[in-house]
């Protein structure tokens, strides 16, 4: 039977190894040209450069691997779709399940062969692209990026093989109960792309309670934020994220240091048109934000939270599938 399974598979195994070996390739590329560039520009940055420095080397690396994040993504859902979808519905659209499951395997060993043997390339596969994403992207995630961000954290470490799992047990679920090919696929890619959506948005945020504490404004502390806004009445920080936390704000409105907002019209002596300079001037004045964060230290309990709720949600869905193929 894994014999069997294994050659239906093996175009598909083959296909996606061939991408696999491509897309390594590329990775340990980027990953080496990323570290080069880390240790001599931004290592060795001067003090008065170092916000530039960030800026460059953050402009330089974030599309490509925004880019294969994006791609890491999609693989759960194409693995779903191609893989998980059909595994059911193509025999039942063919009429073939009457001749495989009446042989002296049974309906409940063939199913759990196929969820293992496929299931298990499937989670490899996922996991082998976020080992190798997740090495070549460390440098730029620990001193640039943003390891909470939405793409980032589904796009590292082990929470894509909780979404392999789940996408490929999905579509054989899908498949079963829908009886064709085609719509199985369209529904599975469908769902997984909603649950891409609502995950980050609605569900990951309430995983953990976020902390708030009080920052001061120091240069250092303006280097890590995309830009400053002020208006007469108050003055604003715009995307500050304390290295390594997930920002719950991406605006927080400045203090002066008893308490009072800080305006536009006290923020105006420092400004001449020059980034870098403004920022260093505002950061002298004793300034605060009140700052409502995840803090680093939650990254990999986050991480194992989301990758257990798919495994979990995978195997109810795996208990549903072997139930309804013994019913039917």
């Amino acid at each position: 039977m894994i014999w069997l399974t294994w050659r239906q598979l093996r175009v598909q195994a083959l296909v996606a190894a061939a991408g696999l070996v491509a897309v390594a390739a590329y990775l340990v590329y980027l990953g080496v040209g990323i570290r080069h560039d880390y240790t001599t520009d931004v290592v060795n940055c001067l003090p008065s450069d170092c916000a530039t420095t960030r800026r460059l080397f953050t402009d330089r690396y974030e599309v490509p691997l925004t880019l294969l994040g994006m791609l890491l993504i999609a693989v759960p859902g194409l693995i779903g779709a191609f893989w998980g979808a059909p595994l059911v519905a193509r025999e039942l659209e063919t009429k073939t399940d009457r001749l495989v499951w009446n042989q002296s395997v049974t309906r409940g060993r063939w199913l759990a062969v196929k969820l293992a043997v496929v299931g298990a390339v499937a989670v490899s596969v996922t996991g082998l692209f976020s080992l190798l994403l997740t090495w070549s992207a460390s440098r730029y995630d620990s001193y640039a990026g943003n390891r909470f961000a939405a793409l980032n954290f589904a796009a590292r470490n082990v929470v894509p093989l909780g979404y392999a799992a789940f996408a490929f047990v999905l579509g054989v679920v899908v498949g079963l109960l829908a009886r064709r090919t085609v719509a199985s696929m369209a529904i599975v890619v469908g769902v997984f792309a909603v649950l891409q959506i609502v995950v980050p948005t609605v569900v990951r945020v309430h995983l953990l309670p976020p902390l708030t504490t009080t920052v001061a404004l120091t240069p250092e502390v303006m280097a890590h934020a995309h830009g400053f806004g002020a208006n007469p009445s108050a003055a604003r920080v715009i995307g500050y994220t304390l290295p390594g936390a997930w920002s719950m704000d991406s605006v927080n409105q400045v203090f002066n240091a008893d308490g009072t907002p800080y305006t536009g019209t006290q923020a105006r002596a420092c400004m001449t048109g020059e980034f870098d300079q403004d920022m260093a001037c505002i950061g002298k004045q004793n300034l605060h934000i009140q700052y409502t964060y995840q803090p680093g230290s939650r990254y990999w309990p986050f991480q194992w939270i989301e990758l257990s709720a798919y495994l979990v949600l995978a195997a109810l869905l795996g208990g549903l599938a072997f139930w309804r193929i013994r019913r039917r």
